[in-house]
């Protein structure tokens, strides 16, 4: 019987809140190196105000990505927001609509999306992003910009700040992308494995069991299975806890694995019964197998993953597949047998019964 509860951790979200801010982080520092390299910049076209400005981006960039480190986020985002809308303001009116720095507002967009805030907060806030874009676009048809530069120039730094959102939206972009598939591996790896053994669960091993039975019906090749199970181990939880019951389970998800071959599939049948399936093997060979297995248990050092001494044992039943056979009719038969093993005194492998005739 299986005592142990297993809760889902909402680790992942936590991750990708995690990756979020290191996103952010990395951010200002890009925006900090952009604005020295625009201080310099604005310097030799010969428009000092908007030089310095940079410098105080520089500044607030500094102190967001401080705010980062102490995890004060929201003071970051503040920082960050107050910047890139102050700034693309004073670039747009100072030099003009064609200078570019009003794509930085859009960087905001795919930013919103792959953060933490609530959905209706994203909402409000594209929305409001929109006004205000539309308003810089439209104040710009009825004022002439305030410190003009030669169009060579416009179009250099038009060109310089297109390709720096540019390259900023691929970054997001590629972050978007690791997290989506970050997040499929961690679901492939919740429906398929036991979080407690990091064995492969019921359901996958089901799966892979029909897999292997469906192998032998189109080539012949024979597979084997034992089916293991842990002696007393109720009495080991009632006498020394179930998280010393956990312990054991997590010790035996790697022991069992590592006393087979590399193509033998372990699985965790339910509790403290396992299941292993063995392609390309008869059944003496299964039966050796199963010894070598049992054998591990008896000459473990428990002790030492458990944190006390304890003695663990286990029982197997071997069964090997047969025509007509079903995932269910030869497990059913290791499973009978692994009961006389229990029968018979436990910490024991026995197979299933021949068939005469």
């Amino acid at each position: 019987m299986d005592n142990h509860k297993s809760t889902v951790n909402p680790a992942s979200r936590r991750e990708r809140g995690s990756q979020f801010w290191q996103v952010a982080r990395r951010a200002c520092q890009l925006a900090a190196a952009v604005d020295i390299s625009f201080f310099f910049l604005f310097h030799m076209l010969g428009s000092p105000i908007l030089a310095w400005i940079n410098v105080g981006s520089v500044a607030i960039y500094a102190a967001a990505y401080h705010a980062l480190e102490r995890r004060q986020n929201r003071l970051a985002i503040a920082l960050i927001w107050l910047e890139v809308i102050v700034h693309s303001a004073l670039g747009t009116i100072m030099i003009g609509w064609g200078s570019g720095f009003h794509y930085y507002l859009l960087l905001f967009i795919p930013a919103l999306c792959v953060s933490s805030v609530r959905r209706g907060a994203i909402l409000s806030l594209v929305v409001g992003l929109w006004g205000y874009y539309i308003a810089l676009d439209i104040l710009m048809w009825f004022i002439e910009p305030v410190q003009p530069i030669s169009s060579q120039a416009l179009l250099g730094v038009h060109l310089f700040n297109l390709s720096i959102v540019f390259a900023m939206f691929s970054y997001l972009s590629f972050f978007y992308v690791n997290m989506v598939l970050s997040a499929q591996r961690k679901l492939r790896r919740l429906a398929t494995v036991d979080s407690l053994t990091g064995l492969f669960n019921r359901r996958h091993g089901s799966d892979l069991a029909e897999n292997e039975i469906a192998r032998f019906r189109r080539a012949g090749h024979p597979v084997a299975f034992m089916l293991l199970d842990v002696d007393h181990f109720k009495s080991i939880n009632d006498h020394h806890g179930h998280e010393m019951g956990d312990r054991i389970l997590t010790e035996i998800g790697q022991l069992i694995p590592a006393q087979l071959r590399a193509q033998d599939v372990v699985v965790r049948w339910g509790g403290e019964e396992f299941l292993v399936i063995l392609p390309d093997t008869g059944i003496e060979s299964a039966l050796a197998s199963a010894e070598r297995v049992r054998n591990a248990f008896r000459s473990h050092d428990w002790e030492a993953a458990a944190g006390e001494a304890i003695a663990v044992t286990i029982s197997v039943g071997v069964s090997e597949i047969r025509d007509n056979d079903d995932r269910g009719s030869v497990i059913s038969r290791a499973d009978r047998a692994l009961y006389r093993g229990k029968a018979g005194g436990r910490n024991r492998v026995e197979r299933e019964e021949v068939v005469l005739g």
